[in-house]
């Protein structure tokens, strides 16, 4: 059966693209809300952790799943269900009288994402033809980076402006008045003739509940273990986690040998382009998420910015990623995967820049030399992001699109746990015990020495997944099925159309 595009189709885009711009904003924005919350809603720092590592250990956990159950009862209906979902928590949290009240909407919050953004990518996928959909694909990678950036600008501006009083739940309540609309017209463009393609399928209960506890075990340690001080109970959960996870992809092999739906296809990560495509992406997911918190860290604790100047210093790199990336779309048409490279070289030499910058000038650090870093990494990123989310999905079967992407985000999600964690560390270790101004530079140096080494690591398997396809090599475009057909498109690495 063809797929039936809606008449309003051209809104489907802005659509998705507003839940997922949703849900990067409110990972974001509540840490320029902290001392907000710390004054008006009394949350101590246990609590303050727990606003922010719920929502991300939630969402991480159950993504999966929530991509699976998109495959099983169909993306429109999951997506509707989540983004719904994601107003009620959101309006929770802007109404919680007390921390624990917070701490449970903001888990709510992480679930109803978990339903809601592995749908994002399916319905993306299945409603646009190979030009419509390579263009749709930049813009997913683009409103990524931007609400990340956004949060701490918009956040900055909302509290600062501090709506009728209400401090830090005008955040939340914006939220929800944004995610009420976004269901309204979701309701009304989303395709409704959505093909069925998980009829017989079935839901994997143990593959879930051992996917899903592993990464909680990893994530919870990895999020509030810092301000805890690494207590013996996280190295235990980190400890839990591996077997937890091997009995996991145990399970799941076993399930396929015998002919049943694991959650997780293995047979996944026998497609070099999906096993190097999500490599790729853990990598500048570890190197972009590490990079925003230590110049959060160095802007607001190290040179007295407020969360209003802090968050504006980041704007050049949005602005520059939303031009760069366009611009290497049509870039890569042209030119091919040397593009994808010249973006990994311009990010590791705005790396290399802010590192050596802050080296040579520990006593104090130039705004030039800053405001070039930071509005280098959003080039050269821009450069690499139309391609990143593609990629892995290139030949993924239709009837696994929604936990291919599930798994997608999943990685993306961890790495970025893991790399604020462990740039965080030595961050950390860096400032002694009495952190000044000087101690502050000294350790997000060492920190961007760090970084640069994943975007090292980034460029060499970018290379080595532009060198899996013959095509990509030459600079040429591979056929990609149009939408109706049953893989997932083929990346943007290799097929991209002047917007």
């Amino acid at each position: 059966m063809p797929c039936k595009r809606d008449p309003d189709g051209r809104l489907l885009l802005p659509v998705v693209l507003a839940a997922y711009v949703l849900y990067g904003f409110d990972a974001n924005v509540v840490n320029v809300a902290i001392p907000d919350l710390q004054r008006r809603l009394g949350a101590g720092p246990a609590a303050l952790e727990l606003v922010v590592g719920g929502y991300v250990f939630t969402y991480a956990a159950g993504v999966v799943t929530g991509g699976r159950l998109g495959d099983l009862f169909g993306h429109r209906r999951l997506f509707l269900a989540g983004v719904t979902g994601f107003a009620a928590a959101s309006l929770l949290c802007g109404l919680a009288q007390g921390p624990v009240e917070l701490v449970a909407a903001r888990m709510a919050q992480g679930l109803t994402a978990a339903a809601m953004v592995p749908q994002i990518l399916a319905l993306v996928t299945a409603s646009f033809t190979d030009a419509e959909r390579s263009r749709a694909l930049a813009w997913y990678g683009v409103a990524g980076a931007v609400s990340g950036i956004g949060g701490q600008v918009l956040g900055g501006l909302l509290l600062d402006a501090d709506v009728f009083g209400l401090g830090w739940r005008a955040v939340f309540l914006a939220t929800a008045a944004v995610g009420v609309a976004v269901a309204a017209v979701a309701r009304w463009v989303l395709p409704r003739a959505e093909r069925r393609t998980a009829a017989g399928l079935e839901l994997d209960v143990p593959g879930a509940v051992g996917i899903s506890g592993g990464l909680g075990l990893a994530l919870l340690p990895l999020v509030i273990g810092h301000e805890t001080g690494w207590p013996v109970w996280g190295w235990l959960l980190l400890a839990a986690a591996v077997p937890t996870m091997a009995a996991a992809v145990r399970w799941e092999r076993s399930v396929a040998r015998g002919g049943g739906q694991p959650l997780v296809d293995p047979a996944l990560f026998h497609t070099a382009t999906f096993a190097t495509g999500l490599a790729v992406n853990a990598a500048f997911m570890a190197s972009f998420s590490s990079c925003l918190f230590v110049l959060s860290l160095l802007l607001q604790a190290g040179l007295g910015l407020g969360p209003l100047a802090a968050g504006l210093a980041f704007a050049p790199m949005g602005l520059l990623a939303i031009g760069s990336s366009f611009l290497g779309r049509r870039l890569v048409a042209r030119l091919g995967p040397a593009v994808l490279l010249a973006g990994c070289a311009v990010t590791a030499l705005s790396f290399l820049t802010l590192a050596v910058a802050l080296h040579t000038h520990p006593g104090g650090l130039s705004p030039a030399w800053l405001v070039a870093g930071i509005a280098g990494i959003g080039a050269g990123n821009g450069l690499i992001l139309p391609s990143l989310v593609g990629a892995p999905l290139a030949g993924v079967p239709r009837e696994r699109s929604g936990v291919a992407a599930g798994v997608l985000t999943t990685t993306q999600q961890f790495a970025s746990v893991t790399g604020v964690a462990v740039l965080g560390a030595v961050f950390f270790s860096r400032l002694g015990i009495h952190p000044d101004r000087g101690a502050h530079i000294r350790a997000a140096e060492s920190a961007f020495w760090l970084g640069l080494v994943l975007v090292v690591v980034m460029t060499a398997l970018m290379a080595r997944l532009a060198w899996l396809d013959p095509a990509r090599r030459h600079g040429r475009p591979t056929a990609a099925p149009t939408a109706c057909e049953e893989r997932a498109p083929t990346p943007v690495i290799t097929t991209a159309d002047a917007p």
